[in-house]
C-alpha cells in the first residue's frame, strides 16, 4: 500500500506542468489583444520562467520573469518519496520471502521498526514543507500576481486581464498522497512494534 501512495505522490509532482494566460489591450488599439501564455513545471525554478509582455508605449516587447525558487522542497519531496517506495520495496521482499529469518532474529523488526519511525518523521517534515511551498508557487503564478509584475499594466489607460488560471489538482494530490503515506507509515510502525 505505502509502495501505491509514494509512486502516486513523486508521479503527480515530478511530472507536472501548468499554464497561465493573461491578456494585455494596449490604449493604442495597433498595439491590442496581446496574449501571453507561461508555462511552468517541476522543480518550479520560477525565476528562469520567462516571458515577454508588450510595452504599448514604445511599440517593442519587455522581458520579465517570474518570482521564485521552490525546488529544494520539491526535490527534498521526491526524494522522501523514492528513498520511501524503494524501502517499502525492499520490506516487502523480506517480509515475502524471508519471514522466517525475519521472525528469528529479533533485530529485524528492531531495524524495521526504527527505520520506519524515520520514514515517517522524513513524510511529516516533506508533506509540511511540501504543502507551504505550493501554497507559494499558488501565489507566485496567480495571474493576478503576474499581472504586477507587466509594465504596460501599471498604466491605467492599458486594460489587463487573466485568462487563464493554471490547474492545480495534480499538486493538490500529492500533498493528499503524501499525508495518506505519513498516516500508513505511522500504522506500519505499529505493526513492527507489535512484532518486536
Amino acid at each position: 500500500m505505502c509502495m501505491i501512495f509514494a509512486i502516486c505522490a513523486f508521479a503527480t509532482c515530478g511530472g507536472y506542468y501548468g499554464q497561465l494566460q493573461v491578456k494585455v489591450d494596449c490604449a493604442d488599439r495597433r498595439q491590442s489583444n496581446h496574449s501571453i501564455n507561461i508555462k511552468f513545471g517541476y522543480p518550479f525554478r520560477l525565476q528562469e520562467v520567462h516571458f515577454k509582455a508588450p510595452l504599448c508605449e514604445a511599440k517593442r516587447d519587455e522581458v520579465l520573469f517570474l518570482d521564485g525558487d521552490f525546488s529544494s522542497a520539491s526535490h527534498f519531496f521526491l526524494t522522501v518519496g523514492v528513498f520511501s517506495f524503494l524501502y517499502s520495496l525492499l520490506a516487502t521482499i523480506v517480509y515475502v520471502f524471508y519471514q522466517n529469518k525475519y521472525l528469528k532474529n529479533n533485530r529485524g523488526p528492531l531495524v524495521d521498526f526504527f527505520i520506519t519511525v524515520i520514514f515517517s518523521f522524513m513524510w511529516l517534515v516533506s508533506s509540511s514543507c511540501w504543502a507551504k511551498t505550493l501554497s507559494e508557487v499558488k501565489m507566485a503564478t496567480n495571474p493576478t500576481q503576474v499581472l504586477l509584475l507587466i509594465s504596460a499594466c501599471r498604466a491605467p489607460e492599458n486594460k489587463c486581464t487573466a485568462t487563464q488560471q493554471p490547474l492545480w489538482s495534480r499538486l493538490n494530490t500529492s500533498v493528499l498522497f503524501h499525508q495518506t503515506l505519513a498516516a500508513n507509515l505511522s500504522l506500519l510502525r505499529v505493526f513492527s512494534l507489535s512484532g518486536i
